[in-house]
């Protein structure tokens, strides 16, 4: 790996994904693209960044024939609530830009991480302990893409030789980043909510289990994926991936053990909950640990724990 392209730069996993790699690379081979204007802050402005639409191919291969890329993570993307209120726009950003990705991957011999999701899972999943190989009939527009875009990655690395490798992310907590229009947004909105005093509404049911992890391990699982060499990897694509299983009404516990008068209410959003209703209550990662060595090191806790401090730290010197 010696030129990385990051697609998404500006989103939720980008924002962090950035610095993690140019910290370990060196901040002039990592390229960060973006489809919003380039965030503030010195990590944007000592590496490369370029404005990237991923629809617009020809953009996408000058710059990867600019900066000798060898490996893109291909990020950008339209999140599961957000494409549930425009499924076309959806379409059209998800799949178009990693078929993209995937040509320009196969004309120029880069290595390619795509991150799928629990979305990519549906009813007929088994939805505890869900395994690595299983039914997937996903019912949003984003599911639908995931499913399609990990079956489009197999058939580039079978029919073209293209490496391409992903994870399937469960929800991913961050006090970086705001959330981005997905189904697990509550667990990050919920901290700020507790932090500032306030009672948190909740659009999910108290009950509803999710598969979640920490944002700083899902960085380190990107990485550490794409370093492994090839011949370790028996599925190679869209690995299940977790760290923590909790439901709402579990979080504001977890909250609670910090700031005890915290209090949580539910106003259930039906299209958020039926998304989440379809989702696995935790996935079985067995092949990722088995042949990459995948342990997540922060659990619920430590991520309340570090989340709630960050997060007082960062509203406090507003």
């Amino acid at each position: 790996m010696s030129n990385i392209l990051v697609t998404g730069g500006t989103g939720q996993i980008g924002t962090e994904l950035i610095p993690f790699l140019r910290a370990r690379y060196g901040n002039e081979r990592v390229v960060a693209t973006g489809h919003r204007k380039k965030p503030g802050g010195e990590i944007w402005e000592v590496g490369p960044f370029a404005g990237l639409d991923v629809r617009d191919s020809v953009t996408l291969a000058e710059l990867v024939s600019r900066y000798h890329v060898d490996t893109i993570y291909h990020l950008a993307g339209v999140l599961s609530a957000v494409g549930e209120d425009n499924p076309q726009l959806a379409w059209d950003v998800n799949m178009n830009g990693l078929y993209n990705v995937l040509e320009v991957s196969r004309t120029h011999g880069c290595a390619v991480f795509f991150p799928s999701s629990i979305a990519a899972f549906g009813p007929g999943s088994p939805l505890d302990n869900t395994p690595q190989v299983t039914v997937q009939r996903p019912q949003t527009i984003y599911g639908i893409a995931k499913l399609s875009g990990e079956l489009l990655c197999d058939y580039y690395h079978h029919h073209y030789g293209v490496d391409a490798r992903g994870v399937r992310y469960p929800g991913l907590i961050s006090h970086q980043a705001l959330p981005g229009g997905g189904t697990t947004d509550y667990a990050v909105e919920i901290f700020y909510a507790a932090l500032r005093g306030e009672s948190y509404c909740c659009p999910l049911a108290a009950d509803t289990a999710l598969d979640m992890m920490y944002m700083d391990d899902a960085l380190r699982a990107a990485v550490e994926l794409m370093a492994v060499e090839p011949d370790r990897l028996k599925h190679r694509n869209a690995y299940n991936l977790t760290a923590m299983s909790f439901s709402p009404e579990i979080l504001a516990q977890a909250i609670r053990a910090h700031i005890p008068d915290f209090s949580i209410e539910y106003d259930v959003d039906p299209v958020r909950q039926a998304i989440a209703d379809s989702w696995p209550n935790r996935m079985d990662d067995g092949a990722a640990r088995a042949e990459w060595g995948w342990r997540p090191a922060y659990d619920l806790e430590a991520t309340v724990a570090i989340m709630l401090r960050k997060l007082s730290e960062r509203l406090g010197s507003r």
